[in-house]
């Protein structure tokens, strides 16, 4: 899916938030009347959910069965993973089916912030990592980043900017870690090899390439000759790319983490990396099971639009019972019953919702639905050596 640098830095900046974020009371009603104007029928309608496991992911799946009258059906893996293989199950349950996949990350109103959730089932309502699935694969990559970030240092010696580089980056025999594309860094000599000016007891320093020094402030007139300042904020994504070892099973233990390997230096480097991840996840996921959904079998002679994006979980406050999570569509994929393919981007999608009516008079009244079933008459279950 990521052929350049270029394609994943376009992919970031094109799922927008800004104008493009639903309450889940007005995202889901405005979902149902889109797919009945598409010719969906009340009442035939199965929508499924692919989300993290998370307790806070409760609230999107009462207001899908407020307003499609039915318990959504389960099509996800930890992280909010597309569980294709479950395609054939869901395919026999409805006529009408509506795929919701979202990856979810936590946001703190009081100080505009991504990433973190309070617990407010726990003793002291600590906030935690949202989603912890997205913050555990994550962690490990920032720990890398935040090396290189000390340990890659500017300096000034014999008159020129140089690049002091921990030896510990420069091992290129290592299975995993932190690797850097020396070549947007350092200069090479006349025969296009990375020479160091000078070798020290745990690290080598090299001329700046020219290119990167012209992205650097004046830094002759602040360092000395023999001072250094760590590169920190200055060592981009484009710079540098990881490697690790991982189980490559499609829909294994690390397929997550192997959605978010290659596009990870514009995730640590972002302001809000579990944000970043989360965005990158649906976008990943929604390019892998759309060829799922157009190639599988099983829903041949089905209406199929399947939708995904980002669930935004409010922290709550004590005493809330539900996060006001929010959703903020990327894309949307339509197969018709007679084999017709659609794909919708983000700024169709967006007004397509916008157009339809937060009011929806197919929704169920979930209490008289719950006491109707308390009411109902009750019936005896008996085995067939009983009758």
């Amino acid at each position: 899916m990521f052929a350049s640098a270029a394609n994943v830095e376009e992919l970031v900046s094109n799922f927008r938030l800004d104008g493009t974020t639903f309450r889940y009371s007005s995202f889901v009603p405005r979902l149902y009347n889109y797919v009945k104007s598409l010719g969906f029928k009340p009442g035939k309608i199965l929508p499924s959910r692919a989300f993290c496991s998370d307790e806070n992911q409760g609230y999107p799946n009462i207001i899908l069965t407020k307003h499609f009258g039915t318990f959504p059906f389960n099509h996800g893996r930890g992280g909010a993973v597309v569980a294709t293989d479950r395609h054939g199950p869901y395919a026999e349950h409805g006529e009408g089916l509506v795929i919701i996949q979202a990856s979810h990350v936590g946001y703190e109103p009081e100080n505009k912030s991504f990433g973190t959730y309070s617990r407010i089932h726990t003793r002291d309502n600590h906030h935690t990592a949202c989603c912890g699935k997205l913050s555990a694969i994550v962690d490990w990559y920032l720990e890398q980043y935040r090396f290189a970030q000390s340990y890659i240092q500017l300096e000034h010696c014999n008159e020129q900017m140089c690049l002091r580089i921990d030896n510990g980056l420069l091992h290129g025999s290592r299975k995993e870690g932190l690797f850097l594309r020396l070549k947007s860094l350092v200069k090479p000599d006349r025969e296009g090899k990375f020479v160091p000016l000078h070798t020290h007891s745990t690290a080598k320093s090299f001329i700046i390439c020219d290119e990167f020094l012209r992205q650097l402030p004046d830094l002759n007139a602040v360092l000395r000759e023999g001072e250094r300042i760590a590169i920190g904020d200055h060592l981009k994504p484009e710079m540098f790319y990881f490697r690790r070892k991982l189980d490559e099973t499609v829909e294994g233990r690390n397929h997550q983490e192997l959605n978010l390997v290659y596009p990870m230096p514009w995730i640590v480097t972002s302001p809000w990396p579990l944000l970043t991840a989360a965005q990158i996840n649906s976008q990943v996921e929604f390019d892998r099971t759309l060829r799922t959904v157009a190639r599988s079998p099983c829903f041949k002679d089905k209406c199929v639009f399947y939708i995904a994006g980002l669930n935004i979980d409010i922290s709550p406050k004590p005493g809330d019972a539900f996060p006001t999570t929010k959703f903020v569509p990327w894309a949307a994929f339509l197969r018709s019953r007679k084999g017709g393919e659609r794909i919708i981007e983000q700024p169709e999608l967006v007004a397509l919702l916008l157009e339809q009516s937060k009011e929806n008079p197919d929704q169920i009244d979930m209490d008289d639905a719950i006491q109707g079933m308390a009411e109902a008459e009750s019936v005896t279950v008996e085995t067939v050596a009983n009758l």
